[in-house]
Protein backbone atom coordinates (compact mmCIF):
# COMPACT_ATOMS: atom_id res chain seq x y z
CA UNK A 1 0.00 0.00 0.00
CA UNK A 2 2.67 2.42 1.20
CA UNK A 3 4.47 1.60 -2.67
CA UNK A 4 0.96 2.25 -4.21
CA UNK A 5 0.93 6.07 -2.66
CA UNK A 6 4.24 6.74 -3.41
CA UNK A 7 3.62 5.90 -6.89
CA UNK A 8 0.36 7.84 -6.80
CA UNK A 9 2.17 10.94 -4.88
CA UNK A 10 4.57 11.16 -7.58
CA UNK A 11 1.99 10.31 -10.64
CA UNK A 12 -0.48 14.13 -9.61
CA UNK A 13 2.97 15.76 -8.70
CA UNK A 14 4.70 14.79 -12.01
CA UNK A 15 0.97 15.07 -14.05
CA UNK A 16 0.31 18.81 -12.34
CA UNK A 17 3.24 20.46 -11.80
CA UNK A 18 3.24 23.68 -13.92
CA UNK A 19 5.68 24.22 -16.30
CA UNK A 20 8.93 26.17 -15.39
CA UNK A 21 9.11 29.57 -17.46
CA UNK A 22 12.24 30.54 -19.56
CA UNK A 23 14.14 33.72 -19.54
CA UNK A 24 13.07 35.84 -22.87
CA UNK A 25 15.40 38.39 -22.07
CA UNK A 26 14.48 42.26 -22.33
CA UNK A 27 13.68 42.42 -26.00
CA UNK A 28 11.10 39.44 -26.38
CA UNK A 29 9.69 39.04 -29.92
CA UNK A 30 5.89 37.07 -30.24
CA UNK A 31 5.13 34.34 -32.84
CA UNK A 32 2.18 32.72 -33.42
CA UNK A 33 1.47 29.23 -34.63
CA UNK A 34 -1.45 27.32 -36.00
CA UNK A 35 -1.96 23.52 -34.79
CA UNK A 36 -4.68 21.32 -36.13
CA UNK A 37 -4.73 19.88 -32.57
CA UNK A 38 -3.13 21.31 -29.70
CA UNK A 39 -4.30 18.81 -26.77
CA UNK A 40 -3.82 19.62 -23.36
CA UNK A 41 -1.28 22.31 -24.13
CA UNK A 42 -1.95 25.20 -21.32
CA UNK A 43 0.02 28.66 -21.33
CA UNK A 44 3.15 29.18 -19.45
CA UNK A 45 4.32 25.86 -21.51
CA UNK A 46 7.90 25.99 -22.68
CA UNK A 47 8.99 26.84 -25.67
CA UNK A 48 12.23 24.88 -26.38
CA UNK A 49 14.95 25.28 -29.33
CA UNK A 50 17.14 22.07 -29.74
CA UNK A 51 16.31 21.02 -25.56
CA UNK A 52 16.79 24.14 -24.55
CA UNK A 53 14.09 26.42 -23.18
CA UNK A 54 13.73 29.97 -25.20
CA UNK A 55 10.32 31.08 -24.43
CA UNK A 56 6.36 30.42 -23.24
CA UNK A 57 3.06 29.64 -24.07
CA UNK A 58 1.17 33.03 -23.50
CA UNK A 59 -2.13 31.79 -24.86
CA UNK A 60 -3.73 28.79 -26.72
CA UNK A 61 -7.02 29.97 -28.54
CA UNK A 62 -10.03 28.76 -31.25
CA UNK A 63 -8.81 29.93 -34.50
CA UNK A 64 -11.27 32.00 -36.37
CA UNK A 65 -12.03 28.45 -39.23
CA UNK A 66 -13.27 27.12 -35.97
CA UNK A 67 -11.19 23.83 -36.64
CA UNK A 68 -7.81 24.63 -35.52
CA UNK A 69 -5.82 26.57 -32.70
CA UNK A 70 -3.62 29.52 -32.20
CA UNK A 71 -1.12 29.28 -29.71
CA UNK A 72 1.17 32.66 -29.29
CA UNK A 73 4.84 32.39 -27.60
CA UNK A 74 7.32 34.96 -26.39
CA UNK A 75 10.47 34.21 -27.49
CA UNK A 76 13.89 35.17 -26.40
CA UNK A 77 14.94 38.34 -28.50
CA UNK A 78 18.16 36.75 -28.70
CA UNK A 79 17.72 33.34 -30.30
CA UNK A 80 17.68 33.62 -34.35
CA UNK A 81 15.28 31.84 -36.27
CA UNK A 82 14.42 31.24 -39.45
CA UNK A 83 10.94 32.66 -41.37
CA UNK A 84 10.25 29.46 -42.80
CA UNK A 85 10.48 27.64 -38.82
CA UNK A 86 8.20 24.96 -37.79
CA UNK A 87 6.75 23.86 -34.64
CA UNK A 88 5.94 21.00 -33.09
CA UNK A 89 4.32 19.91 -30.08
CA UNK A 90 6.08 17.34 -28.23
CA UNK A 91 5.94 15.93 -24.75
CA UNK A 92 9.12 16.06 -22.32
CA UNK A 93 8.07 12.30 -21.20
CA UNK A 94 5.55 9.99 -20.55
CA UNK A 95 3.52 11.78 -18.33
CA UNK A 96 5.34 14.93 -18.80
CA UNK A 97 4.27 18.18 -20.01
CA UNK A 98 3.55 19.23 -23.14
CA UNK A 99 5.48 22.35 -25.12
CA UNK A 100 6.48 23.80 -28.29
CA UNK A 101 9.77 22.87 -30.10
CA UNK A 102 10.55 25.41 -32.75
CA UNK A 103 13.11 24.10 -35.47
CA UNK A 104 16.66 26.44 -35.89
CA UNK A 105 18.20 27.40 -38.59
CA UNK A 106 21.06 30.11 -39.23
CA UNK A 107 20.03 30.77 -42.96
CA UNK A 108 17.68 32.85 -44.66
CA UNK A 109 15.64 35.69 -43.21
CA UNK A 110 15.19 36.07 -39.62
CA UNK A 111 11.56 35.28 -37.75
CA UNK A 112 10.34 38.76 -36.76
CA UNK A 113 7.37 39.96 -34.47
CA UNK A 114 4.03 39.17 -35.00
CA UNK A 115 5.33 36.36 -37.11
CA UNK A 116 3.06 33.21 -38.48
CA UNK A 117 3.84 29.86 -38.44
CA UNK A 118 0.79 28.55 -40.59
CA UNK A 119 -0.85 24.43 -40.27
CA UNK A 120 1.23 23.44 -42.93
CA UNK A 121 4.45 23.57 -40.38
CA UNK A 122 2.70 22.49 -37.44
CA UNK A 123 2.52 18.92 -36.14
CA UNK A 124 2.32 16.93 -33.02
CA UNK A 125 3.82 14.18 -31.92
CA UNK A 126 0.72 11.03 -31.27
CA UNK A 127 -0.67 10.56 -27.68
CA UNK A 128 0.45 7.64 -25.17
CA UNK A 129 -2.96 6.48 -24.86
CA UNK A 130 -2.92 7.02 -29.21
CA UNK A 131 -0.15 4.72 -29.27
CA UNK A 132 -1.90 2.21 -27.01
CA UNK A 133 -5.35 2.37 -28.27
CA UNK A 134 -3.79 1.81 -32.14
CA UNK A 135 -1.50 -1.04 -30.30
CA UNK A 136 -5.04 -2.97 -28.49
CA UNK A 137 -7.16 -2.58 -31.79
CA UNK A 138 -3.94 -4.05 -33.57
CA UNK A 139 -4.14 -6.92 -30.84
CA UNK A 140 -7.94 -7.78 -30.61
CA UNK A 141 -9.44 -6.30 -33.78
CA UNK A 142 -6.48 -5.51 -36.43
CA UNK A 143 -6.28 -8.80 -38.09
CA UNK A 144 -3.27 -10.33 -35.69
CA UNK A 145 -5.99 -12.87 -34.50
CA UNK A 146 -6.73 -14.17 -38.31
CA UNK A 147 -3.06 -14.87 -38.69
CA UNK A 148 -3.93 -18.36 -37.83
CA UNK A 149 -6.70 -18.88 -39.73
CA UNK A 150 -4.66 -17.61 -42.72
CA UNK A 151 -2.38 -19.71 -42.27
CA UNK A 152 -4.35 -22.96 -41.89
CA UNK A 153 -6.27 -21.79 -45.13
CA UNK A 154 -2.73 -21.32 -47.40
CA UNK A 155 -1.65 -24.57 -45.73
CA UNK A 156 -4.77 -26.57 -46.88
CA UNK A 157 -4.70 -24.72 -50.00
CA UNK A 158 -0.83 -25.78 -50.82
CA UNK A 159 -1.43 -29.26 -49.18
CA UNK A 160 -1.51 -32.11 -51.92
CA UNK A 161 -0.18 -29.29 -54.34
CA UNK A 162 3.39 -28.76 -53.76
CA UNK A 163 4.38 -30.02 -57.04
CA UNK A 164 1.82 -27.82 -59.07
CA UNK A 165 2.86 -25.01 -56.89
CA UNK A 166 6.56 -25.51 -57.72
CA UNK A 167 5.69 -25.76 -61.10
CA UNK A 168 3.70 -22.65 -61.11
CA UNK A 169 6.89 -21.20 -59.07
CA UNK A 170 9.46 -22.25 -62.10
CA UNK A 171 6.98 -21.01 -64.81
CA UNK A 172 6.72 -17.36 -63.33
CA UNK A 173 10.82 -17.30 -62.78
CA UNK A 174 11.08 -18.30 -66.71
CA UNK A 175 8.55 -15.18 -67.43
CA UNK A 176 10.10 -12.93 -65.22
CA UNK A 177 13.51 -14.31 -66.54
CA UNK A 178 12.84 -13.41 -70.13
CA UNK A 179 11.23 -10.32 -69.18
CA UNK A 180 14.46 -9.05 -67.67
CA UNK A 181 16.10 -10.69 -71.05
CA UNK A 182 14.08 -8.15 -73.02
CA UNK A 183 14.03 -5.46 -70.61
CA UNK A 184 15.88 -3.09 -73.82
CA UNK A 185 12.99 -3.84 -76.24
CA UNK A 186 10.32 -3.04 -74.03
CA UNK A 187 12.34 -0.14 -72.81
CA UNK A 188 12.11 0.69 -76.64
CA UNK A 189 8.69 0.26 -77.14
CA UNK A 190 7.79 2.40 -73.96
CA UNK A 191 10.11 5.18 -75.61
CA UNK A 192 8.27 4.46 -78.61
CA UNK A 193 4.52 4.69 -77.46
CA UNK A 194 6.11 7.77 -75.50
CA UNK A 195 6.71 9.77 -78.92
CA UNK A 196 3.67 8.31 -80.61
CA UNK A 197 1.92 10.00 -77.53
CA UNK A 198 3.90 13.61 -77.80
CA UNK A 199 3.97 13.31 -81.55
CA UNK A 200 -0.34 12.73 -81.28
CA UNK A 201 -0.64 15.76 -78.39
CA UNK A 202 1.47 17.97 -80.59
CA UNK A 203 -0.57 17.42 -83.64
CA UNK A 204 -3.83 17.50 -81.26
CA UNK A 205 -5.49 20.33 -83.22
CA UNK A 206 -4.61 19.19 -86.83
CA UNK A 207 -6.16 15.60 -85.40
CA UNK A 208 -8.96 17.53 -83.93
CA UNK A 209 -9.65 19.45 -87.22
CA UNK A 210 -9.65 16.77 -89.11
CA UNK A 211 -12.05 15.22 -86.92
CA UNK A 212 -14.21 18.19 -87.37
CA UNK A 213 -14.13 18.42 -91.14
CA UNK A 214 -14.93 14.60 -90.91
CA UNK A 215 -18.58 15.52 -89.09
CA UNK A 216 -20.47 16.51 -92.37
CA UNK A 217 -19.41 14.14 -94.20
CA UNK A 218 -20.28 11.55 -92.07
CA UNK A 219 -23.74 13.40 -91.40
CA UNK A 220 -24.45 13.15 -94.64
CA UNK A 221 -23.24 9.42 -94.95
CA UNK A 222 -26.10 9.16 -92.14
CA UNK A 223 -28.86 11.12 -93.95
CA UNK A 224 -28.18 8.72 -96.78
CA UNK A 225 -28.16 5.51 -95.59
CA UNK A 226 -31.48 4.21 -96.91
CA UNK A 227 -30.07 5.44 -100.76
CA UNK A 228 -27.07 3.76 -99.79
CA UNK A 229 -28.43 0.47 -98.19
CA UNK A 230 -30.89 0.41 -101.56
CA UNK A 231 -28.05 0.69 -103.76
CA UNK A 232 -26.10 -2.27 -102.15
CA UNK A 233 -29.30 -4.11 -102.33
CA UNK A 234 -28.94 -3.08 -106.04
CA UNK A 235 -25.19 -3.70 -106.81
CA UNK A 236 -26.45 -7.59 -105.42
CA UNK A 237 -28.88 -8.32 -107.40
CA UNK A 238 -27.31 -7.07 -110.29
CA UNK A 239 -24.43 -9.67 -109.79
CA UNK A 240 -26.84 -12.19 -109.36
CA UNK A 241 -28.16 -11.64 -112.92
CA UNK A 242 -25.04 -11.31 -114.70
CA UNK A 243 -23.66 -13.94 -112.98
CA UNK A 244 -26.80 -15.70 -114.14
CA UNK A 245 -26.61 -14.17 -117.55
CA UNK A 246 -23.05 -15.56 -117.88
CA UNK A 247 -23.62 -18.87 -116.44
CA UNK A 248 -26.99 -19.17 -119.51
CA UNK A 249 -24.83 -17.84 -122.53
CA UNK A 250 -21.47 -19.49 -121.79
CA UNK A 251 -21.86 -21.80 -124.03
CA UNK A 252 -22.81 -19.73 -126.92
CA UNK A 253 -19.93 -17.46 -126.54
CA UNK A 254 -17.42 -20.33 -126.40
CA UNK A 255 -19.39 -21.50 -129.49
CA UNK A 256 -19.05 -17.60 -131.28
CA UNK A 257 -15.24 -17.61 -130.34
CA UNK A 258 -14.90 -21.38 -131.70
CA UNK A 259 -16.91 -20.29 -134.90
CA UNK A 260 -14.30 -16.93 -135.04
CA UNK A 261 -11.19 -19.22 -134.89
CA UNK A 262 -10.67 -19.45 -138.66
CA UNK A 263 -11.24 -15.75 -139.76
CA UNK A 264 -8.69 -14.30 -137.08
CA UNK A 265 -6.37 -16.89 -138.22
CA UNK A 266 -6.73 -15.95 -142.06
CA UNK A 267 -5.72 -12.54 -140.68
CA UNK A 268 -2.80 -13.41 -139.03
CA UNK A 269 -1.91 -15.81 -141.71
CA UNK A 270 -2.33 -12.26 -144.23
CA UNK A 271 0.87 -10.79 -142.80
CA UNK A 272 1.92 -7.53 -144.31
CA UNK A 273 -0.63 -7.96 -147.30
CA UNK A 274 -3.38 -6.36 -145.28
CA UNK A 275 -1.24 -3.17 -144.07
CA UNK A 276 -0.65 -2.51 -147.34
CA UNK A 277 -4.12 -2.88 -148.94
CA UNK A 278 -5.20 -0.78 -146.73
CA UNK A 279 -2.57 2.02 -147.88
CA UNK A 280 -3.85 1.61 -151.37
CA UNK A 281 -7.14 2.07 -150.36
CA UNK A 282 -6.97 5.52 -149.12
CA UNK A 283 -5.63 6.72 -152.25
CA UNK A 284 -8.11 5.59 -154.62
CA UNK A 285 -8.49 5.86 -157.28
CA UNK A 286 -5.13 7.63 -157.99
CA UNK A 287 -2.70 4.99 -156.89
CA UNK A 288 1.15 5.26 -156.67
CA UNK A 289 1.65 3.09 -159.42
CA UNK A 290 -0.10 5.76 -162.04
CA UNK A 291 1.62 8.70 -160.39
CA UNK A 292 4.31 8.54 -163.43
CA UNK A 293 1.09 8.58 -166.26
CA UNK A 294 -0.24 11.73 -165.59
CA UNK A 295 1.13 15.30 -165.75
CA UNK A 296 1.05 18.09 -163.45
CA UNK A 297 2.32 19.02 -159.96
CA UNK A 298 -0.73 18.62 -157.75
CA UNK A 299 -1.75 15.20 -157.57
CA UNK A 300 -1.50 13.72 -153.97
CA UNK A 301 -0.90 17.15 -152.04
CA UNK A 302 -0.41 17.45 -148.87
CA UNK A 303 -1.82 20.87 -147.77
CA UNK A 304 -0.57 21.96 -143.74
CA UNK A 305 -2.15 24.44 -142.02
CA UNK A 306 -0.85 27.48 -141.00
CA UNK A 307 -2.65 29.07 -137.96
Amino acid sequence: MRRFLVLATLFLVTACALPGGADVGSRPYRVTAQFADVLDLVPQAAVKVNDVPVGRVDTVRLAPDGWSALVTMTVNGEVRLPADAHAYLRQSSLLGEKFIELTANDSGPALTDGAMVPLARTNRNPQVEEVLGALSMVLNGGGVAQLQTITQQVNLALGGNEDNVRDLLSKVDSLVADLDGHRDDITRALDGMAKLAKTLDDRKSQITGAIDGLTPGMTVLAQQRDNLTRMVDALDHLSVVATDTVNRSRDDLVADLKALQPTLQQLAASGENLPKALQVLVTFPFTDAVLDDIKGDYLNVYLKDGH
